[in-house]
Parts: C-alpha cells; structure tokens; sequence
C-alpha cells in the first residue's frame, strides 16, 4: 500500500548539496523530505574527498621519510602495509559518516527515504512505497564516472573512484587513464605508496590550470618516477596473461606503443546522475551534460530546482554546498540568489599542490583591457627554504589599477594559503589591501605579499623626488 506525504521541501539526493539543504530547512523547522537511494554523504564521503585525502596523508608520510636525510634524519626506507592504509581511509570515513548519518537527520526532524525516486508528474515523487507532494523540489543527484568507449575495457575489471579504494592490496603497476586533477593526485599517492604509475592524458595534464603553474606539478610527478604520457589516444585494451592489463596508445607523431600495468583506474571526468529520474514527466529540460536551470537554479518547471553536479557545472564539494545556500534563500525568504561562479576556488591536492581562485589569466585579459600579473617565487620565502620546499610560486592578477582579478598558486599547502584571497576577491579588494596585512614571519604566506608588493616596484621617480623634498624640512 502507497504512503501518502505531503511536505514543504522534497530533496533527492543525500550527497554535499542535499544534506545542506536538509539540514537548514529542518533548523527553520520546514517540513523536509530527503531521499537517497545510495550511501549517505554521497560521492565526497564515501568515494571522493574524504577517502582521497586519506590516502593522500598516507602517501606524504612516505615522502617525509624520503625527504628526511636531508634534514640530517636517516629514517630508513618505507615498509607499507597497504592493507593498513585501507584500514585507515576506512576509519577517517567512519568518523566523519555520523555527521551525515540517517539517524542525524531523523533527529534533525527531516523525513529520510532510502528508496530510489522518480518523478510521477510536476508535482509528486515516487520513492519505493511512498509518494510525496511537495511544494518545492531539488534535485541534488551528483555525478558518477564518466567511462570512456574504449575497445575491450567492458572485458576488465577496471577501477573507478568508486571502488578504488577498496583495494586492500597494493597495485603492482597502476595505469591511470585521465589526467586530470584526480588522475594526477592519485597517480602521485600510488608511486609514493610503492607502485609503478603510468598516466595516459589524450591532451595535457592538468589542463584545466594554466601551464606556467601545472608544469610545476608535472615534474614533481616525473620525477617521483610517474611516466607520464601526453597527447595519446587509447586505441584498444586487453588482458596481458593471468593478472595483468595491456593498453595500446598512439601518439601524436603516430607512432604506436604498449602499456603494460596490473590495473586501470578511470579517471576521465564526471556525467551527471539524472537517469531514472523521469524528469520528462516533471517538465524537466536536461540532456547528457545535466539538468538544465537559469540562474536563479531554477528548472523549466518553477518549482523544481537543481544544485551541484547533475547541472553539469564544477564538480566540486564546495560548489555544490555553495549553490544549496544560494537555494535556501528563495525556499525560505522568497529572496532570490545567483551563483558567481567568478569566485570559484579549486584545489589539486597533489604535492606540491595547486590553487587557483578568480579569474584566470586569460579571462581577465579577455574581460579587461589592461591586466598585470604580480608573480613571487616560493624559492625567496625563509619558511619555505628551512623546511626545503622551495617548489612553486604565487601569482596575482590585478587590474591596472591594482584590483585582484585571480590568484593562483602552486605550493606545498597551497590550498590553506589560498583562503583569504577567496575572501579579498568577494570583497573586490586590491593589492594595497593585500601588502597591509601583518602576517607573522616566518610563513610561507609571505609570498603573496611579496608578490602584492611587487606592484608598486620599480618606486616611481615622482616619489623618490617627494622624499628628497621633504627630507629638507627635518
């Protein structure tokens, strides 16, 4: 027998956006409804961010080890046990799995339904036994791997983001085909680790940031012993004997070559999550690339909203929490909102690490008729060289009167030094701003005052002759 509900809010979709949504509707004591077909915390929990990051750290504590005689520390070499690396990816996804559990949110007031949903017409959902009215919907879906038409991958058991990191053993040659920021972030955490990585890329790595700041992680990568391989396309994969994986790639100049690996992990880009949804029967525009909104995030069907991934837009965590802010302010004020996609930041947590927030270089000149970039190498910063990590640098770009457009940075630790240009960007800052700061010394940081310093070197001669005229007066 079919449960009726009538609610205010129906969200579908227990990932980042959703359970933002859920959490402050229910604080306004809105009636809510939330429907996950899947894991609670969706993708960043269970298989982005969170386990990611672990394993991340993991491979860093191998780096230390390597980088410690340096110090004048002989630490030995790495014996890891990767089993106890999964264990620990396990456990860092235990702890933060409450925060988003069903029972939290049941005791937040919100009506959790774990059942898959689709839409019945504009105004209903179904999910499993139950049909739910609402005045207002959001579908908050996410994305899943986007997998590549590939000759012969449908006969392999390749690995994606979603069962990487269930790996309990080791993978003795990783080949990673997609290089971009998750294929280059685990690529590195896997050659720390102790296996061999080859990364397949049919344009650029990392081709999503500019090549002056990518090119620094590029050579990391190398020469950590990752092979990278550019402007290849996958012709056809195979199996190579009992345990072992062939793919075949053409290069640039047409030649052709063998890559023989252990495992494949797909890392070619996100699709978003909207089949199933009968979004047809809702009035719903949407086609491969995500569900179609305006500006306001609204639907062709007014009182269906969209966040996050399964628009289409940046697959990002924060974007997508961002945007369900942006959509509470109308569910629950009637006041309207839009994204600004111009403050975007991003991170790339390879190491060193890669930042960028703003405008890129090449939209600012586009956009402005007169751009500078003000760059600071990470070499010139004390912090930097007294614990030898020298790679990297900051750039600004600014107006010609000095406003900050975008700010990107490689560095070690670049995504915690990219915060406050985040906040300087919202608040339409300049350079001044930036050079008034009082940052405690030694810091890495330093560089990107340097770097706003920078704006005013050479000292005008205008200057120069005030001070010699004022000095005559004592």
């Amino acid at each position: 027998m079919t449960e009726e509900i009538k609610t205010d809010i129906c969200v579908i979709g227990a990932g980042s956006a959703g359970l933002t949504l859920a959490a402050a509707a229910s604080a306004f004591d809105v009636p809510t409804v939330l429907i996950e077909t899947g894991r609670m915390g969706g993708d960043c929990l269970n298989y982005g961010c969170v386990p990611s990051k672990a394993l991340i750290a993991a491979a860093r504590h191998v780096a230390h080890l390597r980088e410690a005689p340096a110090f004048g520390i002989k630490a030995g070499s790495a014996d890891v046990d990767f089993a106890a690396v999964h264990a620990h990816i396990r456990s860092v996804i235990a702890a933060i799995a409450p925060n988003d559990s069903q029972e939290r949110f049941t005791g937040l007031g919100v009506r959790v339904i774990r059942e898959r949903a689709s839409f019945l017409d504009r105004r209903a959902v179904i999910a499993g036994e139950t049909r739910i009215s609402a005045r207002r919907f959001v579908i908050a879906t996410g994305s899943s791997p986007q997998v590549p038409d590939i000759e012969g991958l449908d006969g392999l058991d390749y690995l994606t983001n979603e069962s990487l990191f269930d790996l309990t053993k080791l993978p003795t040659h990783l080949i990673v085909i997609g290089g971009g920021p998750v294929g280059m972030e685990m690529a590195q955490a896997f050659r720390r680790l102790g296996s061999e990585v080859s990364v397949l890329e049919r344009g650029h790595v990392l081709s999503h940031d500019d090549p002056e700041l990518s090119d620094h992680v590029r050579r990391r990568l190398v020469a950590e012993g990752v092979t990278i391989h550019e402007e290849t396309e996958i012709s056809r994969v195979a199996r190579r004997g009992r345990y072992g994986v062939r793919v075949h790639i053409r290069k640039a100049d047409g030649s052709e070559e063998a890559v023989d690996g252990t495992q494949i992990l797909i890392a070619t880009g996100r699709r978003p999550n909207v089949g199933r949804l009968d979004l047809d029967k809702a009035g719903v525009d949407f086609d491969e690339t995500g569900i179609k909104v305006g500006a306001d995030l609204r639907t062709r069907n007014r009182r269906v909203y969209a966040v996050g991934d399964v628009t289409g837009g940046p697959n990002f965590t924060h974007w997508a929490g961002y945007e369900a802010g942006l959509v509470l302010r109308p569910l629950l004020f009637r006041i309207g909102a839009r994204p600004k996609p111009d403050l975007l930041p991003w991170v790339t947590y390879t190491d060193p690490e890669l930042a960028h927030v703003g405008l890129t270089l090449q939209e600012a000149e586009r956009r402005h008729r007169h751009v500078r970039v003000l760059r600071w190498p990470v070499a010139e910063n004390d912090r930097a060289r007294a614990e030898r990590q020298t790679e990297g640098l900051i750039r600004l770009v600014t107006t010609r009167r000095g406003r900050l457009l975008g700010v990107d940075i490689v560095a070690r630790n670049a995504g915690e030094m990219i915060a406050p240009y985040a906040l300087a960007l919202s608040k339409r800052l300049n350079v001044r701003d930036m050079m008034g700061m009082i940052l405690p010394y030694p810091t890495v940081s330093e560089v990107g005052k340097r770097a706003a310093t920078s704006f005013y070197a050479p000292i005008p001669n205008k200057a120069k002759a005030l001070a010699r005229f004022l000095r005559r007066f004592g």
